[in-house]
């Protein structure tokens, strides 16, 4: 197979089996190059076609607790009154700005999965 750029789910799946194929290839061997090659044109090729979308807010937070085995009582002392955690998992509350700055210092969770555009 030839490296080139995917255009077809046909070239997708082939580039997927020969990626599997070498995916173990030393890192500074020829077959490493090319397998290095072919993950950056196979993750264009998903951006592209199977773009993810970032999480909904309110799961990021929730998944975060998770985590890190924190419960609801945790995040009070994070955002504000246990009452806010309520109405915001609820859906009745949004996030302001001073909540999403708490949210990514202390637990660490990106800007760009507390925004919602």
């Amino acid at each position: 197979m030839t490296i080139k750029v995917i255009k077809t789910e046909e070239e997708y799946n082939q580039a997927l089996r020969w990626l599997e194929a070498i995916f173990d290839a030393p890192a500074d061997s020829a077959e490493g190059d090319k397998a290095e090659l072919l993950g950056v044109l196979i993750e264009k090729y998903e951006d592209e076609y199977y773009p993810i979308d970032a999480p909904d807010p309110i799961e990021a937070i929730k998944f975060r607790m998770e985590q890190i085995g924190m419960d609801k009582n945790d995040l009070a002392k994070v955002i504000g009154y246990k009452s806010r955690v309520s109405e915001i998992f609820s859906r009745k509350r949004k996030l302001t700005l001073k909540m999403i700055i708490n949210l990514h210092e202390k637990l660490n969770i990106p800007y760009e999965s507390l925004i919602v555009n």
